[in-house]
C-alpha cells in the first residue's frame, strides 16, 4: 500500500507509540492523519486532525467511522495495561478492562472500519499486539491474555478481509520505550524504530512485524511446546 497520499487514522494518538505513528505517517506523506484520543484536545502536534474516540464506546466508534469515512489506513494502537497476577489479583476487574480495550475495543474498530476500507479500495489495517501474545509474564498475566486473544482475532479478521483487498498487519514487540514500560529495567526499542518497521511493512504489503530480537526469539520458540525452558 502506498502511504504517500493515504488517509490514516491512529488510535491512542495523543501519547507514546500512537503519537509517533501519527507523526511518522505525516512524514511519509499521508494526506490526512486522524489522531484519535479520548480527549482530542490532548493532540497538540501540528498537521494532525484530532478526533474524539473511546474504542470501548460503540457510539464513539460509530461516530468516528462516519466522520473519518475517507480513511484508507487504520492503526489500532490504543491499549491499556492494568497488571497483576491472574491468581492473586484482588479481583478480575483489571483483566476485564484489558480485554474490553485490547480485544473488544480493537475488534470494534475492525468491524466499524472494515466497510470503510472496503469502499475506499481496500487499504490496510494495523493491529498493535505484543510479544506477550506468545509469552507469559505472570506479574502481568491478564495483559498477555488480552494480547493473545487480540492476535487470534487479528488472524481471523485478516482472513475475512482478504476478499476486499485489505492488508491486515499484526505488530509484535517486546518492551517499547514509552510510559507504559517506564518501570521496566530491560532493553527497549524506540517507538520511532517500531513505526518505521510497521510503515515499511505496510508499504511492502507484509502481514507481520516482529520488531525486535526478543520478539523474534519468542516466536521462534513456539514450536518447542510448553515445556521448554523460559
Amino acid at each position: 500500500m502506498n502511504i504517500d497520499g493515504a488517509v490514516a487514522l491512529v488510535t491512542g494518538a495523543n501519547r507514546g507509540l500512537g503519537r509517533v505513528f501519527a507523526r511518522g505517517l505525516l512524514a511519509r506523506g499521508a494526506h490526512t492523519v486522524y489522531a484519535a484520543a479520548r480527549d482530542p484536545q490532548a493532540v497538540a502536534d501540528p498537521g494532525l486532525t484530532p478526533v474524539a474516540l473511546d474504542i470501548t464506546d460503540p457510539a464513539s466508534v460509530a461516530a468516528a467511522a462516519e466522520r473519518c469515512a475517507d480513511t484508507t489506513l487504520v492503526v489500532n494502537n490504543a491499549g491499556i495495561l492494568r497488571g497483576g497476577s491472574l491468581l492473586t489479583a484482588d479481583s478480575l476487574d483489571g483483566a476485564r478492562a484489558e480485554l474490553e480495550t485490547n480485544l473488544f475495543g480493537t475488534l470494534a474498530m475492525c468491524r466499524a472500519f472494515a466497510p470503510v476500507l472496503g469502499r475506499n479500495g481496500g487499504g490496510a489495517l494495523v493491529n498493535v499486539l505484543s510479544a506477550l501474545s506468545w509469552h507469559a509474564l505472570p506479574q502481568i498475566g491478564s495483559y498477555g491474555v488480552s494480547k493473545a486473544a487480540a492476535w487470534s482475532m487479528t488472524n481471523a479478521v485478516r482472513e475475512e478481509l482478504r476478499a476486499q483487498g485489505t492488508l491486515t498487519v499484526a505488530v509484535h514487540a517486546a518492551f517499547i520505550d514509552t510510559d507504559m514500560a517506564g518501570h521496566v529495567d530491560q532493553p527497549k526499542i524506540s517507538p520511532a524504530d517500531v513505526v518505521d518497521q510497521v510503515l515499511d511493512a505496510v508499504a511492502a504489503d507484509r502481514e507481520e512485524v516482529l520488531a525486535d530480537a526478543v520478539t523474534r526469539q519468542i516466536k521462534s520458540m513456539l514450536s518447542a511446546g510448553a515445556n521448554h525452558d523460559h
